[in-house]
């Protein structure tokens, strides 16, 4: 959420930042808004004070023997503590009239955000002070086989371990199977991608609930604005999308110590969303599923630090790909296709041999303190009695299934299996090339 009173000293820059990402001007209106609850609270602080001084004038009128004074006060009282009766109620009415309008604005773009209405726009990323040559160089090469590349569903079916006809008379379209060797190597995936950012990058390890309340989503901004991509499960709960919801409210409605900051958290949880906007997209295979696997990384920093975390961030779910020696390019997200709540985002892309192209395998992104605000998350700087709020930053480290759809694409062998890379097999019990059995 946005501040106001960033929006009251800055309207045209709000007005500016909702056009680059497609939407109509608001400032306008939220201010008015805000100008009603505003007046509404002067108005009740006179009343407050009126009424109090009035009480007191009632009292010298009736030592003086003033009747008519005194009881011209004493209506005037009356009328008073009626109007203080329902102000109250007026206040959250006006409060949650304000708060619902801010509720689905999305984050303003950092200034170094590429202008663009769709990924067509995104801007190719190199790292912070890299050349082209030197990020190529950094990164896994694009694996070119001596034969004709099959998509992940053909060698899955192939191997007799993929199975999206059973899934779909268990639970319908955009589900799958996996069973055997193929089973155990997502499952390997996973837990490398976990192992990798608790004792390298220095995340901890968190298991959370895969149910949460309205106010969880609220806080990351799934809620309001994106129920229909969600999961309702029974009258309090909802599915998770993503980790990122329980991790980052880890620490709502916390008072933290700077000293404490950056707190990493990361997760390996299934995610579930209804893909409510991609009817007919990637309806064959893995890519697009209604529950997968995901390891999420969470960054709770302070507003000096959350740029250089995104950075860093952004090479830990690198690292990954690099480990598993799998082809990637990044790219900035123009500002009409980056995420509700982002300021800032980077995709990674993985390179799929089978599909011929690049998909995104993790998006990394900074809220500044567009989520904190939401979930009332602050620190106290040491020394100082006021809070400020977090920043928080998340993404994929990264997308299982999607990593998994790489790695047999780009591992796979021209007789249809499929060799488990390097990095993999301490976790495949010494398997070193799946095969249909």
């Amino acid at each position: 959420m946005l501040d106001i009173k960033w929006i009251r000293e800055n309207p045209e820059a709000l007005d500016r930042a909702l056009a680059s990402r497609g939407a109509e001007p608001i400032s306008s209106t939220l201010i008015a808004l805000d100008e009603a609850r505003r007046a509404h609270i002067v108005k009740v602080q006179a009343a407050q004070e009126r009424r109090n001084a009035a009480s007191k004038e009632i009292g010298k009128a009736k030592g003086a023997k003033d009747e008519e004074t005194a009881q011209r006060l004493m209506a005037e009282v009356a009328t008073l503590k009626e109007f203080l009766a329902h102000a109250e109620d007026e206040e959250r009415r006006l409060n949650k009239e304000l708060d619902d309008a801010l509720a689905v604005i999305p984050n303003a773009p950092l200034e170094d955000v590429p202008l663009g209405k769709d990924e067509a726009d995104n801007v190719p990323y190199f790292g912070r002070n890299l050349t082209e040559e030197q990020a190529a160089a950094a990164r896994p090469k694009k694996r070119v086989h001596s034969f004709e590349s099959k998509e992940h569903f053909d060698i899955g079916e192939a191997l007799g371990q993929m199975d999206f006809e059973a899934a779909a008379r268990i639970s319908g379209s955009r589900f799958v199977v996996l069973k055997g060797q193929l089973a155990r190597l997502e499952r390997a995936i996973g837990q490398f991608m976990l192992d990798l950012h608790t004792t390298e990058h220095g995340y901890t390890e968190v298991q959370p609930p895969l149910l949460v309340k309205d106010d969880a989503l609220y806080g990351t901004a799934q809620l309001p604005k994106f129920a229909e991509d969600l999961f309702k499960a029974g009258e309090q709960h909802w599915l998770i999308p993503t980790a990122e919801v329980p991790l980052t409210n880890l620490v709502r409605e916390s008072i933290l110590d700077e000293k404490e900051l950056p707190l990493r958290f990361t997760a390996l949880t299934p995610c579930f969303r209804s893909e409510a906007g991609s009817a007919g997209r990637d309806t064959r295979g893995m890519l697009r599923q209604h529950q997968f696997n995901k390891v999420e990384l969470v960054s709770i920093t302070t507003p000096e630090t959350s740029i250089d975390e995104h950075e860093r961030m952004l090479a830990c779910a690198e690292a990954v790909l690099k480990k598993l020696d799998l082809h990637y390019r990044v790219v900035t997200l123009c500002t009409g296709d980056m995420g509700f709540g982002s300021r800032k985002t980077y995709d990674i892309e993985v390179w799929l041999p089978g599909q011929n192209t690049y998909r995104e395998i993790s998006s990394v992104s900074v809220c500044d303190d567009f989520q904190a605000r939401r979930m009332n998350a602050r620190y106290r700087q040491g020394g100082e009695k006021g809070t400020r709020f977090v920043h928080t930053l998340n993404g994929s480290g990264t997308a299982v299934g999607r990593a998994l759809i790489a790695v047999m694409e780009t591992y796979q062998n021209e007789d249809g299996s499929v060799t488990v890379p390097s990095a993999l097999k301490p976790y495949m019990g010494g398997l070193e090339t799946l095969a249909a059995s």
